[in-house]
């Protein structure tokens, strides 16, 4: 049978009593809103620097050593996770060979490399989330695939297309700095290599890759075992992956944050720990899982094909498109749907004002669903009534767990609601919040990553380019690009899976494995014209903004209203463009015939050409 789960919830009609309760909930709103605005907004975490031993490599001995490589190719791919992968991939079907993969991680995987948490999944299916696989023969396991699934797949791509012969694990770009000589990058790294390149790709990543730490006073003041999420120290809590951890057994431990990471992480530590406390400064949209083992008939029944038509129907739905039917119909689209429109509306303004008192209904709807869940499921209502999201569906990620509410009715558990503030400060064996001390022997931060930031900035390194423009000045407050994938005054450069000016989606290997196509394309054509150097106009720029302003679906009053998140660069909108309004608003299907459409006429009005 089709792997699908939830039928979607109807709509009710509106009236004076429902118009009533909507505002009383969305009063409720500001309420909760307004406890967790901050002054120092994106500045109250504390960066956590590269190489440091908070962010070293817990699942490799040092690396091993080497002769520095000195060498010029065509193209440096800098990051081995899956947009660095879907780029090699890219390039060998295009028949371009002569390139390199640098990474900091042992292995391929990106992401899928460094969070080895207890109880990670993906959540988003596996069936659209994993690329490549109708090209590898391949059909996951389960319908929400385990990280080590989805890291083991990684690998798999690797070997499938060659790609371990090009990589230079365990290293990190120091520097890279266009020589406009003779129209080359240069690469310096950690281990002294040398990499002139006519060409780089950036794919370090830009939401799930460089951790960050909340600016507690005290943090490193305490005494006892603490690490961030993503780089999980199992010498200390014994088990792996799926859980054991019998290394917390007699622990005191608090896990602080209640994010995605917190969701999947919680049940395992409190099966284990001696007594768990859980630090909640918001709570989460936890909506039904409902994962399964994938169905053998339905994936024998699936014809060829199949893998792009369900990534393009799940993208079409949740960008707003109707479509005849749902491919996928998981909580995603249950949750982040639209409501069908109405066949005999005509796009008038009463029409549209129509389509959003629906909008409206319905993310009131979802949301009524998701608080009478925790009452269903959670016992204590003292504890029920803290766990209940206060916010709209689009103002924070929603996560999906089926165990995690519950995990509350244990008598060893604590949940530690903030109240919006988060905790007042760490000392030598304690957290402290308010006038209560909770003695702690292990601090495990569920506190998430960096988010949105430009590709230098997640990797550790500086990128400049003509005259010695750093990228990170010419993107200070905003990014300026052509697609999200090029910039004036950085020729020959190329940005894969950047979340700014692109267009994004909540599949997000969707849209950047586009990107590596398009990019490859690209290469293949400039290599093969012998092309010395490429670069956007800054008209072109100009014009990718006005364009981008036109298919914005931004809504400024919308974002202000909700709680801080990275979704809104914290509350602060002044300091930093907010990420909903630097996506591209037509959705990642038409981003991709964009795409397309200017490798066959627009970049000759575009660029420059050397």
């Amino acid at each position: 049978m089709d792997p699908t789960t939830t039928p979607r919830t109807a709509v009710q009609d509106d009236s004076a009593g429902i118009e009533e309760e909507y505002r009383r909930v969305e009063e409720k709103y500001r309420k909760e809103r307004d406890k967790r605005l901050r002054p120092d907004g994106a500045n109250q975490y504390i960066e956590v620097p590269i190489g440091s031993a908070i962010e070293a490599d817990p699942f490799a001995p040092p690396p091993a050593e080497r002769l520095p490589v000195t060498e010029e190719i065509d193209v440096l791919i800098v990051g081995g996770g899956y947009s660095g992968l879907l780029t090699a991939v890219h390039l060998r079907n295009k028949g371009v060979n002569d390139f390199r993969i640098i990474e900091k991680g042992a292995d391929f995987g990106g992401t899928w490399y460094w969070n080895r948490y207890p109880g990670i999944s993906c959540d988003v299916e596996s069936y659209i989330y994993l690329p490549l696989l109708e090209e590898l023969g391949y059909m996951p396991s389960e319908r929400y695939a385990a990280g080590s699934e989805i890291l083991d797949h990684a690998r798999a791509i690797g070997r499938h297309y060659q790609l371990y012969d090009t990589a230079l694990f365990q290293t990190r770009a120091d520097d890279v700095r266009w020589d406009e000589s003779d129209s080359r990058w240069v690469v310096h790294t950690d281990r002294n290599d040398i990499v002139r390149a006519r060409h780089v790709v950036m794919t370090t990543g830009g939401l799930l890759h460089r951790p960050k730490l909340p600016g507690i006073p005290g943090l490193e003041s305490f005494e006892g075992k603490w690490f961030h999420a993503s780089r999980w120290d199992y010498s200390f809590t014994g088990g792996d992956a799926k859980g054991g951890l019998v290394g917390l057994q007699g622990k005191r431990v608090a896990v602080v944050g209640t994010g995605a990471t917190a969701l999947q992480v919680v049940p395992h530590v409190a099966e284990w720990a001696d007594h768990l406390y859980v630090v909640q400064r918001t709570p989460s949209v936890v909506d039904i899982r409902a994962n399964a083992p994938t169905d053998s008939e339905w994936a024998a029944s699936l014809e060829p094909g199949w893998q792009r038509r369900r990534m393009e129907n799940f993208d079409l739905l949740l960008a707003g498109f109707s479509q005849k039917e749902d491919l996928v119909n998981d909580q995603w689209t249950q949750l982040w749907g639209f409501p069908d429109p109405d066949p005999t509306e005509d796009g008038s303004s009463s029409d549209q004002e129509s389509f959003m008192r629906k909008l409206r209904a319905y993310d009131h709807a979802q949301m009524e669903r998701v608080r009478a869940r925790v009452d269903e499921l959670v016992d204590d209502p003292e504890v029920a009534a803290a766990l209940k999201p206060w916010y709209a569906t689009h103002c924070k990620r929603p996560g999906f767990h089926d165990k995690y509410l519950q995990t509350f009715n244990r008598e060893n558990v604590t949940l530690v609601d903030t109240g919006g503030r988060g905790l007042d400060g760490i000392s030598a064996h304690a957290i402290h919040v308010d006038s209560t001390a909770y003695d702690v022997d292990c601090i495990i931060y569920a506190t998430g990553f960096e988010a949105a930031v430009s590709p230098g900035r997640a990797g550790g390194f500086t990128v400049r380019g003509r005259n010695g423009a750093t990228l990170e000045e010419r993107w200070k407050g905003a990014v300026r690009s052509v697609h999200g994938i090029y910039s004036n005054q950085f020729p020959n450069l190329f940005i894969v899976g950047g979340l700014r000016q692109a267009a994004v989606s909540i599949n997000v290997l969707f849209v950047n494995g586009e990107q590596a196509r398009h990019v490859a394309e690209m290469l293949q054509h400039l290599i093969q014209q012998d092309v010395r150097s490429f670069e956007v106009t800054a008209e072109a720029e100009t014009r990718w903004a006005a364009l981008m302003a036109e298919k914005s679906a931004y809504n400024e009053e919308s974002t202000k209203a909700c709680t801080p998140s990275f979704y809104n660069n914290e509350g602060d909108l002044e300091a930093n463009t907010p990420l909903f309004a630097a996506f591209y608003g037509g959705g990642p299907v038409e981003y991709i015939d964009l795409l397309a459409k200017w490798r066959a006429e627009g970049f000759r009005d575009d660029t420059t050409v050397g």
